[in-house]
């Protein structure tokens, strides 16, 4: 059984080693001899998140059958006895959910969880990237030799797909913790299976080199490597193929103290690319302000002067320690690490819900978990955050990094979008529509009633909604609503997103793409737009499975 990063690593003694370097020293013997090292590419100048993708459910077709990561026990259901994780995901998106031992959430509704293993699953995951501006995806590969081997290969095949259709970048990152027989394996794995993920279209590569990332050389436990010269065959071994190497690396590898190993400089040296470790390092600001000083400043003079990009890591916080102080701290962690010059940023973690620390959706507040269960919303330290805020903030934190917003150390990112305390900009707006059926005009669409609603002519795709907002706004959220009553099953409308700001020339800013409309998780889809100003909002239906027309009970409008 694999293990989270955080079995293998021990939070340091905080501050213990940092006292004893000084920054300013550093940088100024360093930066005289800087030298560029990679310009812009799939991972330099861009957001890269670790994707575990290692979610499995009984009944899902996974080779491994069993509660893969959600449980202790995994042939026993999760339960609030028998669980591996600390955070409860937003399950509203997904068309497959499987029952879980928990009492039923706060809103009645059952306690269900998702499996990776489904393919719409990962799509839905790479789809939030997409919307979110967020470039790339490490698949977390650990030794695939054992029981999880073949869900493992699997997994990758539903990476690539995803990340082709929703136009984003993915590679293989390579965990050796309890990795025994690494050293030989870990080339086999290369030659006989994921290389040939190079030939995708989506495979990242940085310097015209398909990259591949090792996660865990240098670390000083007994669950990594000690042999620094089979760790160096294997840097050297994979650049010899022809790749760009990221290596992810212990928090002190500079210094070789704490959490780091004596004897890895030269591993650290090879490496294209390095990625200090930080979970269990911080989790507060003034931590991110005293590591950015002591740690990542001299780091980055280190790398500059080495020809090695510097790609820092950057966490939401642990939602079970009340570490996120609603994404203050994760956004002074963007701040220190732009303005510290890093090449690149390495979110920690899109999907970790076992520690706490992903950017995934995740329920808001005690209405989306189970009753009993002692996990905690979004809102635990009673700030109201959508599901998506750390989505949402991680894609202002990348446009920071790409200089596309200015450095800034004010969080630009409000914590709720979709409703709650944001204006609905359609209420109550002018409509019009392609036709509809009977009494279900498109005035039912904007009344503020899901359980009105517009039907369109039946039998006759295309058919089109439009929402008046009476003046330009900056639109970025789009949340359809059907009604909430069970009477309505679940459906999938095919369906894209156009923005215009005279009405008559139109612009597709979502979609098409299928989303799926669930009375288990209130019938209701949200949307995420790279925002844009405008003034008419259209959706266009070409397909539902429930019923031959298109239907909308609720047309929703937000600026974030």
């Amino acid at each position: 059984m694999p293990f989270s990063r955080r079995t293998f690593i021990t939070s340091v003694v905080s501050g213990s080693a940092l006292a004893a370097v000084s920054s300013s020293q550093l940088v100024s013997a360093l930066t005289a001899a800087a030298s560029a090292a990679s310009g812009p590419g799939d991972v330099v100048g861009k957001i890269t998140v670790g994707y575990q993708g290692w979610f499995a459910c009984p009944g899902d077709g996974a080779p491994i059958n069993g509660w893969w990561h959600w449980s202790q026990n995994w042939s026993q259901a999760p339960s609030p006895g028998n669980t591996a994780i600390v955070a409860w995901p937003d399950m509203r998106e997904f068309t497959h959910a499987y029952p879980t031992a928990y009492g039923n959430l706060g809103n009645g509704q059952p306690a269900t969880l998702f499996s990776s293993y489904d393919q719409q699953t990962v799509d839905t995951h790479f789809r939030w990237m997409r919307d979110n501006e967020i470039d790339t995806a490490a698949l977390q590969r650990f030794n695939p030799n054992g029981g999880e081997g073949a869900t493992r290969d699997a997994m990758a095949a539903k990476v690539r797909s995803a990340a082709e259709a929703n136009g984003r970048k993915f590679y293989v990152m390579y965990d050796v913790s309890g990795w025994t027989n690494f050293h030989p394996e870990i080339k086999t794995d290369w030659t006989t299976k994921m290389s040939a993920l190079t030939a995708s279209s989506a495979y990242a590569r940085q310097n015209g080199k398909p990259v591949v990332g090792i996660w865990g050389f240098g670390f000083n436990e007994d669950k990594h490597p000690s042999d620094p010269a089979a760790c160096l065959d294997v840097v050297n071994w994979f650049k010899a193929q022809g790749c760009y190497v990221m290596g992810g690396v212990p928090t002190y590898w500079r210094t070789g103290v704490e959490d780091c190993r004596l004897g890895f400089a030269d591993v650290f040296n090879a490496l294209n690319m390095l990625s200090p470790w930080m979970v269990g390092r911080i989790g507060n600001a003034a931590d991110s302000d005293r590591f950015y000083a002591n740690l990542n400043v001299p780091d980055q003079a280190y790398c500059d002067a080495h020809g090695i990009d510097y790609q820092p890591c950057v966490l939401p916080g642990d939602v079970k320690s009340r570490q996120r102080a609603h994404g203050d701290f994760m956004w002074r962690q963007f701040y220190n690490m732009v303005r510290a010059g890093a090449q690149g940023v390495y979110i920690s973690m899109f999907d970790e819900f076992n520690e706490g620390n992903q950017i995934a959706k995740t329920a808001e507040n005690a209405s989306m978990i189970p009753v009993g269960s002692g996990l905690l919303g979004l809102d635990e330290d009673g700030t109201v955050c959508s599901s998506d805020y750390y989505l949402r903030l991680t894609r202002d934190g990348g446009r920071m990094l790409k200089g596309q917003i200015a450095l800034t150390s004010v969080r630009p990112t409000p914590p709720v979008v979709n409703g709650g305390g944001d204006a609905d900009l359609a209420r109550g707006k002018a409509t019009s529509e392609s036709g509809h059926t009977q009494n279900y005009g498109s005035g039912n669409a904007v009344d503020g009633d899901a359980s009105t609603y517009w039907e369109s002519v039946n039998n006759a795709f295309p058919q089109w909604v439009q929402v008046d907002l009476g003046a330009a706004a900056m639109v970025g959220r789009v949340v359809l609503k059907l009604p909430p009553s069970a009477a309505w099953g679940r459906r999938t409308q095919t369906l894209s997103v156009q923005a215009s700001t005279n009405g008559s020339s139109f612009s597709t800013v979502a979609g098409p793409g299928g989303y799926t409309f669930d009375p288990a998780s209130g019938n209701a889809v949200a949307i995420n737009l790279s925002p844009v100003s405008a003034r008419f909002v259209r959706v266009t239906v070409t397909g539902n499975t429930g019923w031959p027309a298109a239907q909308i009970g609720e047309l929703e409008v937000y600026s974030g």
